[in-house]
């Protein structure tokens, strides 16, 4: 029952992002944007629930399966993208160093914070 309640919460969320998207108009997936919202949610409440925990986890490990359609699906749209295959690698690359380093940034940062806190005690 656990994870049906937070898979519960998470499709309101999606459902949120959905409403948000269509009322506004924005050129963002509803999924994007009630990520955006579960975020600030989180944030704001400075904690996770069990629920919501159990079933992220639960998402996480099939994650590859989740992404998995999105990118075969490009390659049936393929012939759209001619003459524009230069600027997609380079959006790719930059995009994946982009994430890439904030990511170990946030990591070096997080770590250090920990490190710091553990030395003062």
């Amino acid at each position: 029952m656990v994870l049906l309640r937070g898979f519960l919460v998470l499709i309101v969320f999606f459902m949120l992002g959905e409403a948000a998207r269509v009322l506004i108009g924005l050129p963002i997936s509803g999924g994007v944007l009630g990520m955006v919202m579960v975020t600030a949610t989180l944030m704001v409440r400075g904690r996770i629930s069990d629920e919501l925990a159990e079933a992220s986890r639960g998402l996480i490990s099939v994650l590859v399966l989740l992404i998995s359609p999105g990118v075969v699906g490009v390659f049936f749209i393929a012939d759209q993208f001619s003459g524009h295959w230069m600027t997609i690698a380079v959006a790719l690359v930059v995009g994946t160093l982009l994430s890439s380093f904030t990511t170990l940034w946030l990591m070096k940062r997080s770590a250090g914070a920990t490190v710091e806190s553990a030395s003062h005690d």
